[in-house]
Parts: C-alpha cells; structure tokens; sequence
C-alpha cells in the first residue's frame, strides 16, 4: 500500500513536470492526472433578465487533497464573451441564485469556517454573510420577492432552536467515552454516522441580507427527513409565485414505528405558509415517493415527480400536474415510457422542459403541458444542471469523450451554442474514439453498447479490452463523463473499453429495468458475454485472449459472480465495493427498501431469493485473478463485504490484492485517492491482460 501511494506520488509530480515541456502539437494521450485535475462546471443559473449567467467552477487543489469551488460569470449578451471569477478569494462557494432584480448573488459558502448562506453584488464588491447560524446550512432557496430564505439543516428534532442543536453537539464532543447508543435505524446513512439528527427545512425572513424575523421550523411535528444530499435538498422544495406559501418533499415512514423509514422510499409533498403553519399532506394517496414540486409561472399548477410502486427506488418517474385550485391530479406523462430525473417550467406555463435517459444519451426534452408529448431538443451525449432564461435553456453536458461544459438551446430547440471551454487544455490531448452499437441480447431483445478505441489506436495493431460493467443495477453508462471509472482514463492507458447497457439499465423503458428482479446474475451476464462477443466481432483488432471485467456496487456484485460463472473467461477482475454475500448485505446496508423490492421482501421472509444467484455460494469455482477494492465508510454495501472476497480469494491460493481506503464512502472522491485508485487498477490491468498492448 505505501509503495503504491509512493509511486502514485511520483506519478504525479513526474506528470506535473512533463505538462510543462509539452507542445501542443505532441498530443500526449489523455492520462489519469489529466482526469483529477479537470475543472468541473455546475449549478448554472440564468439572471432573471436573461442577459448574465452564473454558475460553479471545481478545480482540484492537489497539495490540499481536495476540490476548491469558485463562482464565475458570463455574460450572454456578447458573443465570444469569457466568464470571469465572480470573486478571488474563494472559500468553497456554490450553490448561486440571483436576487429578484438581478443585482445580487445568494450562495453557500464554507469561508468562515462553517457553510452559511452570502450574497455579494454582481458588479463586484465585498461578499457579506448573511445567516450565522450555529449549526451549517446544507441547502437554500430565496423567496420570489427576495424577501424570504428557506434552507435545510441538520438538527435534533426535539431542539426548540438551532442552539439547543448547537449546544448538544459540543456537549457530545467534550465525552470521553465515544460510544453512540442507538434505539432505531439508520445507523449510518451515506457515509455519515446517524446521531439524531434530522434533516429539517426552515423559514426566515430577511431584507437585503438582514434576517429580520425568527427561525421557524415548517416540517415541526413531521416525522420525517428533507433530503440530505445539497445537490437533491433544494430540488425538494420551492416557494408559490406569490412567496406565500412552501411546498416541500420529506421521506416518511409508512407507520409510526421508529427505524420504518429505512425500508421504505415513500415520500410526500406537503404544504405550508412559508411564515410557519400546519403543513398539509398533497399526496397522501401515493404511498411511493413524490418529489420535485414546481410551481407553473402563474401558480395555477403544481408540477411534480411521482413513482408508483413502494420500495421501489429505480421506479419510473412519471410527471404530475396538480389543479392547485381543484386540488386534482392527472398523471402527465403515463403514456411515455421514460423516468424523468429533473424538470421545470419554461415561461408561460404552456411547456414544461426535462431531462430523461434514452437509448444511451440524457438530452433535454420539451413536454407539452397539456398533451404530455414530448421532443428531444438536446444532441447526443448526457445532460447534467440546467437553467431556464427566458428566451432559452442553459444546460450542462457531456460525452464519453468530453467533460461537462455549458451549451444554450432555444425554447424551440434548433441550434445548439456552446457557452463555455473550461479545459482548454484538452486539446493537447489524445481521446480515444467512441461508438455505439447494438446486439441480439438475452431474451433476444435489442441491447446498446459503446466501444471506446484506446487513445494510442492505430490499425494494424491489437488491444486488450476492459469491460466497465455499472453500478444500480438500474444505472447506465453510457455516452456520458464519468468522475470515477473514466472511460478515457483507460483508453489512455492503452486499452479499449466496452460499455455495455445490459438488462436492467435505464432509458430502455420499464420493463428492460424490471426484467432483472431476482435475475441479478442471469440477463445481464448473458447480455455481457453476447456484448463481448460481438464487440470481437465488429472490432477485429480487438484481442480476445486479454481482456478484464471491472464494476463497482452492483458492477462489483457481478464480477464476484463472474468469479464462480465465468471462471476462464477473462484474464482479471476487478470488484469495487462489489456484493459477496446477499443474504448478510441486507443485515447491514443503510437501505432496506432497495433488497426488499429487488428480492420479493426482507432476507428472513423470502432466503431462497437471497440466497439464488449469491456470489459466496460458487466461491469453489473462483480462480481468475482478482483485485478488490473497498471503502471503509461504506454505508450501501459495507467492508465486510470487500473483506470477505479478499479473504475467499487469500484462502483458495487465487492471485488477488486488497486496496483499502479507510476514509472513503461508497465512491472515491479525494484527490489523492483518485489517483491511486487508477494507478493499482491499471497496474492491475498490465499485469494480467496487457501482453498485446504492444503487439505489432
């Protein structure tokens, strides 16, 4: 472990030292610490008159081990115009949301040493805080008429004010002992070790960066959670037009019974003064999750997301409209078999504008407020954050061969601008070509695939393969960038990479998602090897006899159970944070919802389906080697289950290495981590399937 961290260390200064003796006609392949030092493009948010626009920029501060985020404008009225750093001294800044006359930019900040909500003229000048409150405020949303602040934080439900919140946790922090008594799950939920907080939404009014009025809680007396994440907080809750009233999302417990809502993925909307009042149950009659409330211009209507099935947290998500005088629903997009993960109004309230996967791309779609039709007015590629003007959408997006930049597209679709080029850089560098294709499947559907060349591709030439199987299982990796498990990131390593959108995957319609319920280790398996085969194929230079399998989560349970299923198949496995044992993952995940629904109900109620197509039982038959990789904080599949692979794999005489990361989740996010990360899985590679990287 420490000669690796060393040798990553050596990578990366030995990168550092080449970047700067480079000329741009030399196109260098695309190489991992190009990937971790890539600025990172988000939060776009068009000014309410249509002409500026502000969003997040991420650079990555490697003597730090950390992201640094910034905020930046652009003015859209001029073209070729460049964005400019909204402020020098960053402190960590994200989150922007205009004033309503366009004069001032709200934001969170961690600048004085705890995320509270600032603003500061867009002209320039100095930043101000505008909450100090004792305890961080995860999520915000300004009011209208600017005259109002809602925001997310965490604190103890039984705390009549943030102090008491406050005051308990620096009493907390004084014990010597540091044992946590729990009476109920979550014990740990993402990463985050559950203390009795709750994430709560508040209410505080304000007039040009003064609070004016006290702290009111509007989810008092909910037994229940806003969303955690800062990224999903502000999704799910939004102010009426008139500033009036609050419509927010929570996750609620199906009964009374503590510890209910981890095994559950209901949720509801919920209305309330946004001065603090009784809030009032919107969707009581669904008894899955409704999130996303949005209000149509004139507040005639409320738009929102709604699944249909309890426990099922990879439903399609269908648009609601709410008569909000009438108070009735009618389901939006019933007929179109497509899950929605983002939406908003476009002016007028006569179309509504989202994004959902299709057939390996994200793009943004047009719907028809009334009819529920709806167009693609987005290329190829995956839409990330966007923002509607007034005139257009700006959006985020992305490719296998592209990291997010900002683009603008009219309300009527047509030509497509690009906005922004935040790694000019690239352009000194080799990508590794990409193409989609298809082939016969399991049950002899049609399935998608894409095979990204390697960077270094020449004909005459063969190359070994790395398979990138993802995670969800219901997820999809495809014609998009990914942070971890770059595509490029191995194209420029001398290998090609086939991403394969098995059964299962999302943007294929609901019954390809479904077609896997308690069939983990069936479709998609047959899906994989048919993909393989037909890459090789397609792509004669593509060498059969080394090629690797790599997946994380649900990617990672699938290597496991290509192990003991497929054990001649492929020269090397790589398993991050993959499942080995179903039946004890469900003891021990911070989500019971998801096994549940997957498997028919909990592991004591239905064994034989735990128990069917479980990795640990075929362990006898493992013998390919096989690299493990497993963070220490994960909560959704923990170490144990990292642990007793490597163990399965010490124990049968199985080549095999453990990379542990003792202060990761779920996913790599540091820096530092990142690069190690790449550097042992594509040592791992060259080791086992790399013979024919050079092979004239």
């Amino acid at each position: 472990m420490n000669m690796r961290l060393r040798a990553a260390t050596v990578l990366l200064l030995t990168g550092l030292a080449l970047s700067g003796t480079l000329h741009a006609t030399e196109r260098q392949p695309f190489s991992v610490l190009d990937l971790v030092t890539l600025h990172r493009v988000a939060d776009p948010a068009v000014s309410p008159d249509g002409k500026r626009l502000a969003f997040t920029l991420r650079s990555t501060d490697l003597s730090a081990n950390r992201g640094r985020t910034g905020l930046w404008l652009l003015d859209l009225t001029r073209r070729r115009a460049k964005p400019e750093p909204l402020m020098p001294d960053s402190g960590n800044d994200s989150a922007p949301q205009w004033s309503p006359d366009g004069t001032q930019l709200y934001f969170l900040s961690s600048r004085s040493g705890m995320q509270q909500i600032w603003r500061i003229p867009v002209t320039g000048g100095t930043a101000i805080q505008v909450t100090h409150f004792p305890v961080e405020v995860d999520s915000f949303r300004l009011s209208p008429r600017g005259d109002r602040l809602l925001l997310s934080a965490e604190v103890f439900a039984d705390c009549a004010d943030l102090e008491c919140t406050a005051a308990r946790l620096q009493r907390n922090a004084g014990h010597v002992a540091s044992g946590i008594l729990r009476t109920h799950l979550p014990v740990r939920h993402r990463g985050f070790s559950n203390d009795g907080r709750r994430s709560l939404l508040f209410s505080v009014a304000q007039d040009g960066g003064l609070l004016t009025g006290p702290v009111v809680n509007l989810t008092a007396g909910l037994d229940g959670d806003v969303p955690r994440e800062p990224s999903a907080a502000s999704e799910d809750y939004v102010f009426s037009p008139d500033g009036t009233q609050v419509v927010f999302g929570i996750q609620v417990a199906p009964t009374a019974r503590p510890g209910a809502a981890a095994w559950t993925s209901n949720s509801d909307l919920y209305v309330v003064p946004a001065v603090g009042g009784p809030p009032r149950n919107l969707t009581a009659s669904n008894p899955a999750a409704d999130t996303q409330p949005r209000f149509s211009p004139d507040g005639s209507h409320l738009a929102y997301l709604a699944t249909e099935r309890p426990g099922d947290d990879s439903d399609r998500r269908r648009l609601m409209i709410l008569d909000w005088k009438s108070g009735t629903v009618h389901p939006l997009t019933q007929d179109w078999d497509r899950s929605i993960d983002r939406f908003s109004w476009l002016p007028g309230g006569k179309t509504l504008v989202a994004r959902a996967r299709h057939l390996g791309q994200r793009p943004l779609w047009l719907i028809d407020a009334a009819s529920g039709r709806a167009s693609a007015i987005s290329g190829s590629g995956t839409v990330g954050d966007f923002s509607v003007g007034n005139n257009r959408i700006v959006y985020a997006s992305d490719d296998l061969a592209s990291p997010p930049d900002l683009y603008a597209v009219a309300f009527t679709g047509g030509r497509v601008v690009r906005l922004t080029h935040v790694n000019p850089d690239l352009q000194s560098r080799r990508m590794g070509e990409s193409e989609q294709f298809d082939f016969s499947g399991a049950q002899a559907d049609r399935v998608f695939a894409y095979l990204v060349k390697p960077a270094q591709f020449r004909p005459g030439r063969t190359f070994p393969l790395a398979v990138l199987i993802h995670g969800g299982p219901h997820g999809s990796m495809a014609n998009g960038w990914q942070w971890g498990w770059n595509a490029q990131g191995f194209a420029g390593a001398g290998y090609a990479v086939l991403l394969i959108d098995f059964h299962g995957s999302s943007g294929y319609g609901r019954a390809f998602a479904d077609s896997i319920r308690a069939d983990w280790g069936g479709k998609p398996l047959e899906d994989i090897q048919k993909g393989i085969d037909a890459a090789l194929a397609r792509y004669r230079w593509l060498d059969g006899k080394h090629l690797c399998a790599l997946g994380e989560g649900y990617g990672g349970y699938l290597v496991n159970w290509i192990a003991g299923n497929l054990p001649d198949r492929f020269s090397c496995l790589v398993s991050h944070a993959g499942v080995f044992d179903n039946r004890s993952l469900y003891y021990s995940t911070d989500r019971l919802a998801f096994p549940e629904w997957e498997f028919g109900g909990p592991e004591y109620a239905n064994p034989a389906a735990y128990a069917h197509q479980n990795p640990m039982d075929h362990v006898k038959d493992w013998k390919t080697p096989m690299l493990v990789i497993h963070g220490g904080m994960d909560d959704r599949v923990p170490f144990a289950q990292g642990l007793a692979a490597f163990t399965a794999l010490e124990r049968r005489g199985i080549p095999a290495e453990l990379l542990d990361f003792p202060d990761e989740s779920h996913r790599i996010t540091k820096p530092a981590n990142s690069m190690q990360w790449y550097e042992v899985v594509i040592d791992w590679l060259n080791r086992w399937a790399g013979d024919s990287a050079a092979t004239p």
